[in-house]
Parts: C-alpha cells; sequence; structure tokens
C-alpha cells in the first residue's frame, strides 16, 4: 500500500528507480537523524586521574582510577582541576581503605534468533548481514556429510523466537553431561524469554542434530559455514550450561582525603565460558588485581591526569541497525538483510568501513517524507502497524478497517505533496577527472551497477567511463601506479595500472613505506586488537609495525 503509492511520486518528483515503503522509509529516517545528531554534537572537555600501584611485596602494577573524596564523587573538566589534584596528592602515603571481595554469577546469552545472530556474526567474524544470511541458508539447506549423507544442520534461521523444544534440551543437557560433566548442568534446565509483540512461529536458531559437532562437521564445510556453525553450535550449547562464576574484587585506596579505586575479578568456575565467550561493559572493567588487605600501603608506579573529550554518539553498523529495528519492533527477521539492501542500492544510504550514513539523496527523500507523510516515518507508527498485522493474522482486527484506516490520510497527503511539491533538481558531484573527448569536467552519475563517471555534455558526448580509485603507493615491480579495482564476485583488491604489461596484483592494499627488515613492500590489514596496521608482504619476513589509525566504532 505505501511503496504502490509513494514510489511514482518519487520517481516523478526526486529521480526514477527511486521507492519509499513502511520500514524501509523509517529506516532512513533513523540514519538520517543519528547523522544530524553527530553533525549538532558538541563536543566538551574531561579529564581523568589514571594511577598504577603496586603492592610492598610484588613488582606488578595494577591501574585505578582516581574516584574523588571520602564524601563524594569529582568530575574533572579542565587542565587546571587535573593539575591542582594532583599537587595536593602526597607522592607516598598511598594505603589500602576497604576490600571488598565477593562472588559474582554471569548467566549465558540466549540462543540465537535471526537478529542476534547477525549481530554477533558482525562482531565476532566481520560478516555483513547479508553474508550471515546466506551461509545461514546453507546450512539450513543441507551440507552432505560423510555416512550421514545430505544433513540440515541448523533449524529455520529466520525467527525472532528463544524457544527451543523440550526435546531439544534434553538432547543438550545429555551431550553436556557426557562431555563436560555433571557440574556443568544448571540446577533447573534454563528457560528464556522472547520478547512482546514477537511471532514465534519458529524456535530459536540452532543445531538440528546436537551430536553433530563443528569439528565433526568441518571436513564438509567450507570456512565460512564452518565458522557461523560453530558460532551457533557453540552459542546454543552454551545457553544450556551453568553460570560462568567469578570472584570479585573492589579496592579502595586513600591519599589524604582523595580517594583511588580498583576492580577486578578471576574466574572461580568457567561454567557456560568454556565454550562461549561473550563480553559485557562490566567484564572490560575488571583487570586482575593483587591480594591486598586494609591498611596496606602501596607504592606509587605512575599517576598522571589524561584530557578526553565526549564523542558524538557513532554511525550505525548493519549489527548495531538491526539490533535497533529489532528493538524498535520495525520489521521482522526476514526484512532486515533486504532493508538494508534496497537503502545502499538506491543510494539513500553509503557503507564505509562497516558504517552506514546517509547520501544528500536520503537526506532530501527523508525531508520529503517528514514533510509530507509524517505518520509513515514515525517509528511508533511502525511499530503499532507491526502489531495491527499480528492482530489481522490472529482475528483480532479486521485488516480492511486497519487498512482504510491508514489508507484514507495517505491519500490526502499524497495529493497535497502532488501539488505542492515542484522536480527536485539533484546536482550531479563533479569530479576532478576531465573528458577525454570534449574537456569538461566529468561528474558522478549512479547506474544498476554503481557510481561511474559520465560527461555533463550529455547527450552532444556520451563519453562514459569506470571510477578509478588510485593508491598513494607505487607499483613494487614497474614502479606505475596502483589502482583498486573489483573483482567479477565484487572483491576489491589492488592491481598495476600497466597491465598487461605488468602483472603485479594483490589482494592487501600496497603500503609507500618499505619494510624496515628486509625491504620489501609492506600491505595495510585490520584487525579488531590491532586495528589498522602494516605488514610485510614477503611471507619470509611478516614484520609488522602499528599504525596509530582510529578504528571505527561499532
Amino acid at each position: 500500500v505505501v511503496g504502490y503509492q509513494l514510489s511514482p511520486f518519487l520517481w516523478k518528483k526526486v529521480r526514477s528507480g527511486l521507492s519509499a515503503g513502511r520500514v524501509q522509509s523509517v529506516a532512513v529516517r533513523i540514519i538520517v537523524d543519528r547523522e544530524e545528531e553527530i553533525r549538532n554534537f558538541v563536543e566538551e572537555e574531561y579529564w581523568t586521574i589514571d594511577a598504577l600501584f603496586s603492592a610492598k611485596d610484588s613488582a606488578k602494577p595494577f591501574p585505578a582510577k582516581f574516584y574523588g573524596t571520602e564524601k563524594e564523587k569529582i568530575e574533572i573538566k579542565t587542565k587546571e582541576e587535573s593539575d591542582k589534584i594532583l599537587a595536593e596528592l602526597n607522592s607516598t602515603d598511598y594505603a589500602v581503605k576497604d576490600v571488598k571481595k565477593g562472588v559474582r554469577k554471569k548467566s549465558p546469552a540466549a540462543p540465537f534468533t535471526t537478529s542476534t545472530m547477525q549481530q554477533e556474526a558482525a562482531r565476532k567474524l566481520g560478516y555483513q548481514a547479508k553474508r550471515t544470511m546466506k551461509v545461514a541458508q546453507e546450512l539450513y539447506e543441507g551440507v552432505d556429510l560423510p555416512k550421514l549423507g545430505a544433513v540440515g544442520l541448523i533449524t529455520y534461521m529466520r525467527t525472532d523466537s528463544v524457544r527451543i523444544s523440550d526435546e531439544a534440551q534434553g538432547k543438550a543437557l545429555d551431550f553436556i553431561n557426557s562431555n563436560f560433566g555433571e557440574k556443568y548442568i544448571p540446577s533447573t534446565p534454563r528457560v528464556y524469554k522472547s520478547k512482546k509483540n514477537i511471532q514465534d512461529a519458529h524456535e530459536a536458531i540452532r543445531p538440528s542434530v546436537i551430536e553433530i559437532t563443528p569439528e565433526i562437521a568441518k571436513s564438509s564445510l567450507t570456512t565460512e559455514q564452518y565458522k557461523l556453525y560453530s558460532l551457533i553450535w557453540n552459542r546454543f550449547m552454551a545457553s544450556q550450561m551453568a553460570s560462568c562464576e567469578l570472584n570479585t574484587n573492589s579496592i579502595e585506596i586513600m591519599n589524604g582525603d582523595y580517594k583511588f579505586k580498583a576492580t577486578g575479578s578471576t574466574v572461580k568456575f568457567d561454567g557456560f565460558m568454556k565454550l562461549y565467550e561473550y563480553m559485557t561493559e562490566e567484564d572490560n572493567e575488571d583487570v586482575s588485581l593483587p591480594v591486598l588487605e586494609e591498611n596496606d600501603e602501596l607504592n606509587k608506579v605512575n599517576i598522571e591526569g589524561k584530557q578526553h573529550f565526549t564523542q558524538p554518539p557513532a554511525r550505525y553498523t548493519e549489527a548495531s541497525f538491526v539490533k535497533l529495528l529489532e528493538e524498535k519492533g520495525i520489521g521482522r527477521p526476514s526484512t532486515y538483510v533486504p532493508t538494508i539492501s534496497v537503502l545502499l542500492s538506491r543510494d539513500y544510504v553509503n557503507r564505509e568501513k562497516k558504517n552506514l550514513f546517509p547520501t544528500e539523496l536520503g537526506f532530501i527523500v527523508n525531508n520529503i517524507m517528514g514533510e509530507y507523510f509524517e505518520q509513515i516515518v514515525d517509528v511508533d507508527f511502525t511499530a503499532e502497524m507491526e502489531r495491527n498485522l499480528d492482530y489481522i493474522e490472529e482475528g483480532k482486527e479486521d485488516w480492511k478497517k486497519v487498512v482504510e484506516e491508514f489508507f484514507s490520510p495517505l491519500k490526502i497527503a499524497l495529493e497535497k505533496a502532488e501539488k505542492e511539491i515542484s522536480k527536485v533538481v539533484i546536482e550531479d558531484e563533479v569530479s576532478d577527472v576531465p573528458c577525454d573527448k570534449c574537456g569538461r569536467m566529468m561528474v558522478i552519475k549512479r547506474g544498476r551497477y554503481g557510481k561511474f563517471l559520465a560527461c555533463p555534455g550529455y547527450p552532444e558526448c556520451k563519453n562514459a567511463k569506470p571510477i578509478v580509485e588510485e593508491i598513494d603507493a607505487p607499483c613494487p615491480k614497474c614502479g606505475g601506479k596502483i589502482l583498486a579495482k573489483k573483482s567479477k564476485k565484487g572483491k576489491k583488491f589492488f592491481g598495476c595500472s600497466n597491465y598487461p604489461n605488468c602483472d603485479f596484483v594483490s589482494w592487501n592494499e600496497p603500503l609507500k613505506d618499505k619494510c624496515p627488515d628486509c625491504g620489501e613492500y609492506m600491505v595495510l590489514k585490520y584487525s579488531k586488537t590491532k586495528g589498522n596496521y602494516a605488514q610485510c608482504s614477503n611471507s619470509n619476513c611478516n614484520k609488522i609495525v602499528n599504525m596509530n589509525n582510529t578504528k571505527d566504532e561499532e
């Protein structure tokens, strides 16, 4: 109803090939709103005082953070405030004021839904949502295993439920008991509650045959299939295991009236984390602390004030965007990937280094939708419509009544927009590449296969060419230019502009700097732990050089 009414309107007023819809238009608004938050963000300065202490009988230091005084927490806004506190700290008089020890239980996460699988595959495997669903589909349809034939390895992968069958739970507990021991079985079988207003048509995503472990299936799986199946199998099995137990330690350190705090934890019983580890913000703050008692004196290893600035909200990645859609009740498990694909293919949104941000076209279409079709792009309205569709399915609402209440104001708004909006002219972005036929500066246009360069003199001059990205590094073989290209499957690679006379090619981006050890060229690589780093292309050397590039936020 929405798409077939509004899409032709956008073709007429903005650009042919565009579309609107009950879900995708709200999705565009969410991404545009986040970009406006980032643009309007005003950073504020703040300071922290970080310390390293060591026990008198230990050389290993541990970190602590400045808290304030015994009476109150102190927020440090300027360097002057930080310097004043540092000057008032006694250089040697640091002692343990209080030690609190305890045990904290950490429960496993629920088995995967479509949304949580996409988020975790992005976080742990670096997979985009579309790639995750493609591989999951392959696992669901079946894989040929020795002596077993074709076996569907997972249950249906489009689901919003964390429910599992009693039979699957029983088999999981038997497997845990046989392979890990009785202590890894929880005192009562775990039951996870699904969110409200879900369809609950299918179980959570789980292995269809518990006994087929990732290692048993590995020889029959591609690398992608093995990684995702391992993630699903381990997550499900861990969800049925006993909690992890942590010994916690909280220490207060005094210096005159000023207080520092340190928190730490050690694993008492690994429980479900024997199979599946996940981190929370609380875990990230924990460190290993020495055994200390009240009134123990400490050595100051280092204390310094550090300047910080508040950060704007991060742009959405596919994983965080899917999470938000699920939280807001927008769309269904089967629509998350198609929604993102439509935003990218319509040029409403671009993806760069995993981050989603709106294009000029996205801003224009969102402004039109927000001014004339506010109900369509309202998050709460879209979530309410999802609920009404469920009620229709359950026989609690009459579909004609629901559609009429929605369609009548939409028709009026569309008639108003048709009269008031004139054709929107979107200027093409001018490139720095001159047309080699007429000399005009070529402009960037977008076709069904992506962006390309075209002469603005069309139809007099019909010259067009692909956009070529040149890398700031010479070819290691001939010294020519290195160009970023795409393979037939769309994977980015780097090749020499003098091809076929020079056959240099690399999947990793070559860098200008040479390896300090062997003199070969370096390539750019990335990992979650290191961020961007340079590595020698010589497999016999593999020298790694850290780079100071900051990682994009998740």
